[in-house]
């Protein structure tokens, strides 16, 4: 719609947020009544979709409220509720031997070429449920993008880990051990303990 709108040299700031004041904008300009008629009917659309997400969110909410296993999931750095609840409705913890398998399955672990007693290791093999690796990978890099030294919320070990590797290297391990923890949360019935900080 803003780029429609530009054709006709209405100017708009980028953003969701900025769709009502085009609209505004729209309304007031100088062009063919027809251009103004489309650009309205796009509006309504944005609108209705709007109105769909809100119901959406609002139904998956609920479902993280009712869910104790959601909710005790939810409390893990870079897990959300969305995550929470789709890790809850889609994953039997009995199916895995150990939260290593887990984060294997999910296709968190690298994929191993080795021969004659030489370990050659490559990149995450992607193998498993995409859409689960994708959210733990997400979350991991919301983690790391506001890890600083100092932070009570950021680990020693990512903190080293962000020393020594790439930012994304470092989202994959650490979605990996998120994986590995929800595994165990998800078995044990525990809830998540923060590991206490150094002094």
């Amino acid at each position: 719609m803003r780029g429609h709108a530009a054709e006709f040299g209405v100017i708009a700031a980028k953003g969701i947020t900025q769709v009502e004041p085009l609209l505004q904008k729209i309304a007031e300009a100088t062009m063919p009544q027809a251009a103004k008629e489309t650009l309205a009917q796009l509006g309504r659309v944005i609108a209705q979709l709007d109105a769909q997400l809100a119901e959406i969110t609002k139904r998956l909410t609920a479902k993280h409220k009712a869910n104790p296993v959601s909710q005790r999931l939810a409390a893990i750095p870079g897990i959300g509720p969305l995550t929470a609840l789709t890790m809850a409705a889609t994953v039997d913890p009995g199916q895995f031997e150990s939260g290593r398998h887990f984060a294997a399955w999910l296709g968190l672990t690298p994929r191993e070429r080795s021969t004659g007693g030489r370990q050659c290791l490559g990149g995450i093999s992607r193998a498993g449920n995409e859409r689960l690796r994708q959210l733990l990978v997400v979350g991991a890099m919301a983690v790391i993008r506001h890890a600083r030294p100092g932070s009570k919320t950021a680990s020693p070990w990512l903190l080293g880990l962000l020393e020594r590797r790439p930012r994304k290297l470092a989202a994959v391990a650490l979605a990996n051990k998120m994986a590995r923890i929800v595994w165990a949360m998800m078995t044990n019935g525990t809830a998540y303990r923060r590991l206490p900080q150094a002094a």
